[in-house]
């Protein structure tokens, strides 16, 4: 369209951001942020469906922090936010954050971050001062709210990011008790990598007459991501992994495996190499996290071996290779995958290590991508087991929104038996099924005296 934006300038924004946003080295909008920025600034509720890598993130910061800078005489009082962004994991709960300090660095504004694999009462001390934006996983957001240390009778914004995912990771449940606690009157922006049956459903509660943005086709893979695949035996994935990285000069490289196993064995396998690794995953605390990834974006480690759990999560400049050891379980997350390379218009490269028992799961990845992906030879590494051939291209269906399936960390096609992988900002326990922390007093009233008389417990019987 002739009229879209075509520079930052154009998009209604302050003094202040377009300085920040000059800082970041950042001259045109890509088309997510030249149709959202003025539509958010509006106060329209906002659908926006863009894959990883788009900017959509400062879709959303940019003109979030653009009304609150611009209402400055709504001062936030103790526990409350003016703006709450929810997000499926620490990962990119940290991101998120991290652009709303970089891009509101020029403004009197507050934010934070809450999720959970860390210690609540900094948290809630940091809620106590009253914030203007507040990061939040589900979780973690609950648990704060059922102790009161968040309250959201000032609210004016909420934002739901990376929506499908959020369904993927079983959240249904916690984000509708969000939408119940926050006031009805308020702007809201649901963002999304996908716009699935299920998404939409789910818009139905949230947005009011909202200005729908698609700029891509649903699952479609970034186009700058030249993506191929290699035949091989699963024994011997390490092996041609290891030699890809050494005969290329990969110092870079991020590798997703199925299971929290695998990517602990492979980091290891590639650590006794002499390949510098790290693994990131929902068994590992957050501290060890955060320093796998700063390890992985300053360079002292090259290769960062990850699971679904942190897909959406990472976000680095110019990653050049993005490997799947294991073929992801659900297709669509095959394209948020391959999605954390050639960001931004940046270029990169998505290589499958595909074995014969994976050919159902590539099946199901070229049939949602659309698309064959590019087979490419390995002399050295000729499969035993042949690879089947790829599947006719079929028309994809779009039918009504399915039950969502909380998934497994634990391998087999067919919803394997393994231990399910720990959900970020989800709570553990009796909490995960949504039921509110007892308090004493609960405790004390869900007490029932063991003698019938209540007189107290009985005597053990002596043992014969």
């Amino acid at each position: 369209m002739s009229d879209t934006p075509t520079t930052f300038t154009e998009l209604g924004l302050s003094e202040a951001l377009l300085k920040a946003v000059s800082d970041k080295g950042y001259t045109t909008p890509s088309p997510i942020q030249a149709q959202a920025i003025p539509a958010v600034i509006s106060g329209r509720d906002v659908m926006a469906a863009a894959q990883t890598g788009t900017g959509k993130t400062a879709g959303f910061t940019l003109p979030l922090l653009q009304q609150l800078s611009s209402n400055t005489g709504n001062k936030v009082s103790s526990n409350n936010v003016r703006a709450l962004i929810l997000t499926p994991t620490r990962e990119l709960a940290a991101q998120i954050n991290e652009s709303i300090e970089e891009y509101g660095k020029y403004l009197n504004l507050h934010s934070t971050v809450v999720f959970g694999g860390v210690k609540i009462n900094p948290q809630m001390m940091r809620l106590r001062q009253g914030v203007d934006v507040l990061v939040a996983t589900p979780g973690r957001l609950l648990d704060l709210y059922n102790q009161r240390a968040v309250k959201f009778s000032q609210l004016e914004v909420f934002i739901l990011d990376e929506a499908d995912r959020m369904l993927d990771m079983g959240f249904l449940r916690d984000i509708k008790k969000v939408i119940a606690a926050l006031p009805k009157t308020r702007q809201n922006l649901l963002f999304s990598a996908t716009f699935s049956p299920d998404i939409r459903a789910l818009a139905k509660t949230l947005v009011n007459n909202p200005l729908e943005i698609s700029v891509n086709a649903e699952n479609s893979t970034a186009e700058k991501v030249t993506q191929w695949l290699t035949a091989v035996d699963k024994k011997r994935k390490a092996d041609v992994l290891i030699h890809l990285i050494e005969e290329n000069n990969w110092q870079q490289a991020l590798v997703f495996t199925k299971t929290k196993h695998g990517a602990n064995k492979l980091t290891k396998q590639l650590d006794a190499e002499g390949i510098t690794a790290a693994a990131i995953h929902g068994n590992k605390s957050q501290g060890a996290r955060t320093k796998a990834l700063a390890a992985f974006k300053d360079g002292s480690v090259r290769v960062l071996v990850a699971t679904d759990i942190a897909a959406r999560g990472i976000d680095i400049d110019l990653l050049p290779q993005v490997v799947n050891f294991d073929l992801p379980n659900v297709p669509e997350d095959y394209v948020h995958r391959i999605g954390r390379t050639a960001r931004a218009g940046n270029t990169g490269q998505a290589l499958s290590l595909v074995c014969a028992d994976e050919l159902e799961l590539l099946w199901d990845i070229e049939h949602v991508i659309q698309q064959h992906i590019e087979r490419k030879v390995i002399d050295k590494f000729i499969p035993a087991n042949e690879l089947g051939d790829s599947r006719p291209i079929r028309a994809l269906k779009h039918g009504k929104p399915a039950k969502v399936k909380k998934p497994n960390d634990g391998g087999n096609r067919n919803g394997g038996r393994g231990k399910a992988e720990h959900k970020d900002g989800q709570r553990s326990g009796r909490n995960a099924n949504g039921n509110k922390p007892k308090t004493a007093n609960d405790q004390a009233r869900s007490k029932k005296p063991e003698n019938g008389d209540g007189t107290g417990p009985k005597a053990r019987r002596p043992r014969r």
